[in-house]
């Protein structure tokens, strides 16, 4: 009985190879040569030099590629690639280009393949690539500092003042929480598909994205429960769902610090500093929404700390990332873990409130938490214009 149930799985899989094994060896039955060669070349980076441009470079087409010219700003010029020239499927490189760039002028570069395909790259404020030294590391990072830990301690310091509040207005706190989570989830996804598409096309950046949301999302979730039947308990503790919170507004910030770093890295120095400024505005919206779950309880300082760090820490993580060894397909991966990790904090607020509010026999929505919800929204909009271009 077990060995028919083996051939029904095996029969189906050999009729499969066998199907495919024919379609490669003799062809789909159109036989028509391609108008133009299939080559994909992608220039993952670009890094302007003392003598020029400095380009990575990965073959994600179907077949090999060789790289025989390069123009820059329309001119022939002279260069050099390593390890060679020939690029097999998914091999990289490294191009140098010798040019003598201008200070801040645009130049737009062009790689053109033994088959005249052309792929092109630009350039748009020439200015030295910060090297990966000591004192630009330390730069970075107090960069990561200002925008991540700093405003979300901020945002700690007005816990005093909410504790205050009575239980339906620590559920209004709790339900406009939700509305800065949603904001930063919506934000997350769209950082991650925008990071995504810079890919090459062959790993598919915007799925990546949206799988590691979905098993980020689903995997902490199992988690959750696989927790809460071991303990016997229901829900987090207070102190628990903040660290929840702070881990997946930490991931969310990992991609703030991406933004900058790769913005000084590309020489728009003035972006960068108009994204701290905006960044360190933005976030402090973040370390209120930490301090909301722990209303509910008597946290210590050391706690504080714990959490400033770590929903801050991954800014600086991330600036180091953006501005030394920048990948878009990480890049989007990271934004889609923290997406999820944010989608798993609003599920469980929400769970939490519904189940507050049944326990006092009182509406699942009420207008205080409708009117919280909807404060969250509109603070994280409008203080997305310091951040949004």
């Amino acid at each position: 009985m077990k060995g028919k149930w083996l051939i029904t799985v095996l029969i189906p899989l050999v009729l499969l190879i066998g199907v495919l094994g024919w379609v490669l060896m003799n062809g789909a039955g159109v036989e028509k040569d391609p108008a133009a060669p299939i080559e994909v070349l992608n220039i993952e980076r670009i890094k302007v030099t003392k003598i020029g441009f400095e380009l990575s470079v990965s073959n994600t087409g179907p077949k090999p590629l060789t790289i025989s010219q390069v123009m820059v700003n329309d001119s022939v010029w002279n260069y050099n690639v390593s390890p060679q020239a020939k690029l097999e499927r998914f091999d990289e490189g490294k191009v140098t280009i010798f040019y003598p760039w201008v200070e801040g002028d645009p130049h737009t570069i062009k790689l053109i393949t033994e088959n005249g395909i052309i792929t092109e790259g630009e350039v748009a404020a020439a200015t030295l690539t910060p090297e990966t030294t000591w004192s630009n590391f330390l730069n970075y990072g107090l960069i990561g500092f200002y925008v991540g830990i700093v405003p979300i301690t901020l945002g700690l310091l007005w816990y005093p003042f909410m504790k205050r509040f009575s239980r339906k207005s620590i559920n209004g706190i709790l339900a406009l929480t939700v509305g800065l989570l949603l904001f930063l989830f919506v934000g997350t996804l769209a950082d991650g598909f925008e990071i995504g598409a810079e890919a090459p096309s062959v790993f598919q950046g915007n799925m990546v994205v949206i799988i590691g949301a979905s098993l980020t999302f689903l995997l902490l979730i199992g988690f959750d429960q696989y927790q809460q039947r071991k303990q016997e308990r229901k829900g987090y503790s207070p102190f628990g769902l903040a660290l929840l919170m702070a881990t997946g507004i930490g991931l969310h910030n990992f991609g703030e610090g991406l933004a900058i770093g790769s913005s000084f890295a590309l020489g728009e120095a003035a972006l960068g500093t108009f994204l701290i400024v905006g960044f360190t505005l933005h976030n402090i919206t973040e370390g209120i929404g930490i301090a909301a779950p722990l209303l509910k309880a008597t946290p210590r300082f050391r706690d504080f700390l714990l959490l400033g760090v770590i929903a801050g820490a991954p800014a600086i993580a991330g600036t180091w990332v953006g501005g030394f060894i920048f990948s878009p397909i990480w890049g989007a991966l990271f934004l889609g873990i923290g997406a999820g990790a944010i989608l798993q904090v609003i599920y469980v607020i929400t769970k939490m409130l519904i189940e507050d509010h049944r326990k006092h026999n009182e509406a699942s929505v009420s207008w205080l938490n409708l009117s919280g919800f909807a404060i969250g929204l509109l603070i994280m909009y409008f203080t997305a214009f310091f951040v949004k271009f």
